[in-house]
């Protein structure tokens, strides 16, 4: 059973930075793409970047695209998302999932998911 756990979510005001993790066990990490997704109320899940097996190729959304950066620790089984200029409007539950595939930017091709982590920013 794979199990993913977020953490590093809290409430942080406007231009503050914030890094969130995920801890993947019970499966082989380095198998996996991660990506890292965000639901905030009333909005659809939203795509926020995906990483490759080995760490090489990154993918991110527009909207966070130049303010956030994914990278992995495959020796540690763990996947980061290091956040900066955060504004309003990256205030979300912010999910971590993992895909036995290649990197994707669709929540259909992940396989597994963790519980989520608010993320709350103020202006």
């Amino acid at each position: 059973q794979v199990h993913l756990e977020e953490s590093g979510g809290g409430l942080v005001q406007a231009g503050d930075s914030l890094k969130l993790s995920c801890v993947v066990s019970g499966g082989t990490f380095s198998t996996y793409a991660m990506g890292w997704f965000r639901q905030a109320p009333g909005k659809e899940r939203e795509f926020v970047a995906t990483i490759g097996r080995t760490g090489h190729r990154t993918y991110y959304g527009d909207s966070v695209k130049g303010r956030f950066t994914i990278y992995r620790d495959n020796t540690k089984n763990t996947v980061w998302l290091q956040m900066s200029s955060l504004t309003p409007e990256d205030t979300a539950v912010y999910y971590c999932a993992a895909d036995p595939g290649q990197i994707s930017d669709l929540d259909a091709e992940y396989d597994y998911w963790g519980q989520g982590t608010q993320v709350i920013v103020s202006s």
